[in-house]
């Protein structure tokens, strides 16, 4: 490898670090005022479109699927259910596990949520295809299949 190359490879704009960071702060950007009028935080929203798909669930299921650990979802979970939008119920058969399910209220603004996703796709400017790639591609960095 020449130095030119070893030293491009060291400009801040050419790690894959850098743009997954610069990504990541655009898009919670891009979801914050979609979502402030709603009540709800990034975070918040991610456990609402996965309670969507399933529910109840439980706490580890939810922070195994999010990436969240304990001490990150629990107390988003209790903010969650102080607003009214889950309950967290103590599973009869295994205290250790708290389920988690969707309000009256939180199953009031799955149609809303869904509006917020495809507000940001739009915003992304990607193609479905090119949506599909992306998150693809993310997911297979984030959950390398040899773990």
């Amino acid at each position: 490898m020449t130095a030119s190359k070893s030293a491009a490879r060291r400009e801040v704009g050419t790690q894959l670090s850098f743009a997954l960071y610069g990504a990541t702060s655009r898009l919670i950007k891009l979801h914050k005022p979609l979502l402030e009028p709603l009540g709800l935080t990034f975070p918040q929203y991610l456990v609402m479109l996965e309670l969507f798909s399933e529910a109840p669930r439980t706490v580890g299921d939810l922070g195994t699927n999010l990436a969240m650990d304990t001490g990150t979802i629990t107390p988003l979970l209790k903010r969650l259910e102080v607003s009214g939008m889950v309950t967290r119920t103590r599973d009869r058969n295994d205290e250790r596990r708290v389920q988690i399910a969707l309000t009256i209220a939180g199953e009031a603004l799955r149609e809303e949520l869904w509006l917020v996703t495809d507000k940001i796709k739009t915003a992304c400017q990607l193609t479905d295809e090119g949506l599909e790639a992306l998150r693809d591609t993310l997911n297979a960095f984030a959950r390398p299949a040899s773990e």
